[in-house]
This record gives structure tokens, sequence and C-alpha cells, in this order.
């Protein structure tokens, strides 16, 4: 063995040792803590916040040549794919954590996956002893069941990351019905042609199945149009957050230049105003007249009402075991094994958080077209780099009736989407079995609309 080499061991053998050490000193957190302060202490002593932070706090050897590179590629990798500081902030505060984010760590925690085993030497003194594990486990199950209750789900499933659809929630009965008609009006578009029901259809899945919309004048998108069943679910709206609640998401379309084409909400409000009986209607409803605020709030209101509750997996969830065949509950364990049950998450299976498209491997080099706007995902709201490329996580539910997929709509059919989620997500090549039962388990995932014009009896491929 050459003399560098014996150096390079010798440093390797001194940090395994000292990480040894001071994992006997930093025993377990004292089962008599509450355990928000458990968690907070495992999760300080083993390191995780030095890969998984814009300020990490490198160790000692993150100088040396061959340690210091692993170390700080680490540290790259793993902030990139997962931001732990506001976890962190929030088990400080004693606050909610976010769903997403609480999926993340248990998993990790569940399959001893971190650290990555090609970094094990540098990294370990940041694996957990079996307590700590134990411990980890437990307070992520308290979480859900405090923040994230699953009443609806048999007890079999109770802690699942994903939980059924409600049949309804409370909304103002006398908002949506006035909702639904501004949904469907052409005239809140600058020509007359075009209602929110145009890119949005209830009857193909709450969009048009159109690689990008045609808006004024045949005016086409940029960006392929989410769906508008169970939204009342996403933390907020349109692939890059833009919009805070339903009620922005509805100001948007009508005085965007290439979709509905208004100067301004002044020019749509002076349109209904002239409609005498549709006037009388609104004012009733909304005492102060027809304004931005009020149109936009009906529309809101009825958009609450797109649940699609009573998917067949949501009747599986609830505890009927025949609502799905063998090959499905075998793409359901895939779903949760590739790590998709960790940002899919939550009634919608989507929709809370924000994501990198190409955490292992690069997209928007290996798609082979230009960038455009639409690619810079939340990057166009924040300006922050780490925001370029990453997109509000879209819902699963209904996801069979929604092609084309992805953002840019690249991906044609399910089989599409699920063998390129797995390559440059997750950083796998899925065998054809195990692409069709994915596939075959994303098709249960198709509810009912109370409007009768989304159910498998209209999607009869579905079924």
């Amino acid at each position: 063995m050459k003399k560098g080499s014996k150096i390079i061991l010798s440093v390797l053998v001194v940090i395994i040792v000292l990480c040894v050490v001071y994992r006997l000193v930093n025993k377990a957190p004292s089962a008599d803590l509450e355990s928000n302060a458990q968690m907070e202490q495992i999760v300080a002593s083993s390191g995780c916040i030095s890969c998984h932070s814009a300020d990490p706090k490198l160790p000692f050897y993150a100088n040396f040549p061959v340690a210091g590179k692993l170390v700080q590629e680490d540290v790259r990798l793993g902030y990139r794919s997962f931001d732990m500081a506001p976890m962190m902030e929030a088990l400080k505060n004693g606050e909610k954590i976010n769903e997403v984010d609480l999926a993340k760590v248990e998993k990790v925690i569940a399959d001893g996956t971190m650290p990555l085993a090609k970094y094990y030497l540098i990294h370990w003194g940041a694996s957990l002893t079996n307590k700590e594990t134990q411990m980890a486990l437990a307070w992520a199950k308290s979480q859900r069941e405090a923040f994230y209750p699953n009443p609806l789900a048999d007890q079999e499933w109770a802690n699942e990351t994903i939980r059924p659809i409600q049949d309804s929630i409370p909304v103002d009965i006398r908002k949506v019905m006035l909702g639904n008609k501004l949904y469907n009006d052409t005239r809140l578009s600058a020509d007359n042609t075009i209602s929110c029901a145009s890119c949005h259809g209830l009857n193909t899945g709450g969009v048009d199945n159109k690689a990008f919309s045609e808006g004024v004048g045949g005016q086409l998108g940029g960006v392929n149009a989410p769906t508008v069943f169970n939204a009342y679910y996403n933390f907020v709206q349109f692939w890059d957050g833009r919009a805070a609640t339903l009620a922005d998401q509805a100001a948007g379309p009508p005085v965007n230049p290439v979709e509905m084409a208004c100067k301004s909400f002044d020019e749509i409000c002076e349109k209904l105003k002239a409609d005498a009986a549709f006037s009388k209607e609104f004012t009733e409803v909304y005492p102060d007249g027809i304004n931005q605020a009020n149109i936009t709030n009906a529309i809101q209101e009825f958009e609450k009402t797109l649940l699609t509750p009573n998917s067949r997996f949501d009747k599986y969830l609830k505890g009927d075991k025949t609502a799905m065949n063998a090959d499905e509950i075998a793409g359901y364990e895939l779903f949760k094994k590739y790590n998709c049950a960790t940002c899919h998450v939550g009634e919608n299976m989507g929709g809370q958080s924000y994501e990198l498209m190409g955490i292992k491997r690069d997209y928007f080099a290996d798609r082979g077209t230009e960038l455009t706007i639409e690619d810079n995902g939340r990057y166009k709201e924040t300006k922050e780099e780490r925001d370029r490329h990453r997109f509000k996580v879209p819902g699963l539910r209904n996801v069979a009736l929604t092609a084309p997929y992805y953002h840019d709509a690249t991906q044609a059919t399910l089989e599409d989407a699920v063998v390129s989620m797995a390559r440059y997500e997750v950083g796998e090549e899925l065998t054809q079995q195990e692409v069709d039962r994915m596939v075959a388990f994303l098709k249960t995932l198709t509810g009912e609309y109370q409007g009768k014009l989304l159910t498998n009896d209209n999607f009869p491929e579905t079924k």
C-alpha cells in the first residue's frame, strides 16, 4: 500500500473511532422528554441538518482531500432534495410539521436508508440507534395522529400518509350555485368565448386533455392545465404556487392576456351588471354587489364542492379488501416502496409541497428541448436559485383521466409518467411488471363526483 493511501486510511479510521465515541457519549434522548424535544435532539445529534440546510455546519474533516469531497457533495445533494430547516423551526416552536417533511423523515428512518451507503464511513455518527429509531417513528406517528387525523380509514391504514377523500365539506349553497354559473360563464373572457369550464371540464377529469389549453383567439398557454377536482386540498394553486387560495387562482385567468384576455375585472363586472336578472341574483347573495372579490369568492365556493370521494382505493383504505385486486394492491406497495407516498400525501395525494423536477437525473437536459419560462417553476415567483425547476406536486386523484402529464405535457400516458418519475425522482429503472402494477394502482384513484359527470361508469377503462 502506498504511503498516501495509508495516511488516508488512517484518517478514516480515526474518524470512525471519533464517531463511535461520539455516539457512545451522546446516547438516545431521555424517555421523559416530550416527543418533539426527543426528535429535535435526535436530529441535532445525528447531524441530519448538516446536509439538509442552506447553512450547514460542516465537520472538521470536510477540509480533508478525500473525505471533504464526499461530505461537500453529500451536503449539496441533501439540501437540493430536502431542506430540513422549516421542520426544525416547527419542532422548536411546537408547531405542525409539514405533511411531506413528516413523511420523508419517517420513510428514511423506517427503511434505514440514511445515511447513504457510499457515505457511510464519513457519516457513521449520523446513524440512529435502535432506541432512537423507535423514538423517531413513534414521534412521526403521534404527529400524524395529532395534525393529520385519518378517521375515515380502517384502523389498519390509520397511519398511512394518504387519506380517503371526504364525501363533502361545509359550503354556502347559495354561493355554490352562483359560483357554478360563473364557472361556466363565457362573459369572464374578453370575446365571450372562454369560460373556466373550457379548460377545466367537469366531464373530462377537470382538465381539457390538451398539452396546452387554448385561450381567446386560439392562443396557447405555456403550461399544462392542472385539474380543478380536489384542488380544495392543495396548499397553494398553480404549478408555481403563485395563488394562495382558490379565489386567488380564479382571479388569474380572466385577466391573463393569453387565456381569457380581459383588461381588468372592471370589464367583467360591467358585462355582468348589464344582465338585470343575473345582477339581481348576485346581489341577493352578495349585498355589496358584483366585484372581483365576490366573483372569485363564489367560484371558490363552487370549486370546494369538486371533490371525488369513493374511489376504489378509498374503499380499500376504508376496509373493503375486495375493492382492489392483487396487482393493484401490489402497485400500491410499490408506490410506497419507491417513495411516491412521501410527496403524494394527504387526501389529494399531492399538492402539499414544492419538489425538484429531476432529483436524481437532469430531466431538462435529457428532454432535449429549449427551456421555457414555465420550466423555472417556483423560481418564477421567488427568484431563489434553489427553487428553479421546483414545482407544486400535482395531486394524483383521477390521474387516469388527466393525460397528458407533467407541467410540460411531455408524458402522453400513465406508463410514460411512471417510468419517468421513477427514473428522475427516485433513480430507479422499473421492470415492466412494476410499471404495470403501479399503473393498475393509479387507475383505482378515479373517484365519484357528486355532479355525476366524473364516475367510473363514465370511464369504464378505470374499473
